[in-house]
């Protein structure tokens, strides 16, 4: 028994629909570790994938998870988060890194002391 993975097995009219005909994002502002950020909450009459991810996204959420957590392929997450984004409703940043690597002097004292032991 072969297990369906998420996307997949949707049919291409549901996955066109959609995106509305969309196959690209047109930005290049969402990769799979962006954090996405929710700015409003949903309001009636919204696409349920969108107010979905507004409900997922009230804290930092990776694009990856957004698209596991819909089951849908990044690439149609993508053109939603792009339609979020383009209202407003959602801010995207990239993880930054919180450490600096340690001076190159300081790397080698560590190196000369650890051949000293």
């Amino acid at each position: 028994m072969s297990r369906s993975r998420p996307g997949r097995d949707d049919s291409p009219d549901r996955l066109y629909t959609l995106t509305g005909g969309r196959s690209r994002t047109g930005s290049d502002v969402f990769d799979l570790v962006t954090l996405v950020v929710a700015e409003s909450d949903p309001v009636p009459g919204m696409q349920s994938e969108h107010a979905a991810i507004l409900r997922m996204c009230r804290f930092p959420t990776a694009v990856v998870e957004v698209a596991a957590g819909l089951g849908l392929p990044v690439s149609i997450t993508r053109i939603l988060l792009a339609d979020l984004h383009d209202t407003g409703r959602i801010s995207a940043r990239h993880p930054r890194a919180s450490y600096r690597l340690p001076d190159h002097d300081i790397l080698e004292q560590v190196l000369v002391g650890l051949r000293n032991l």
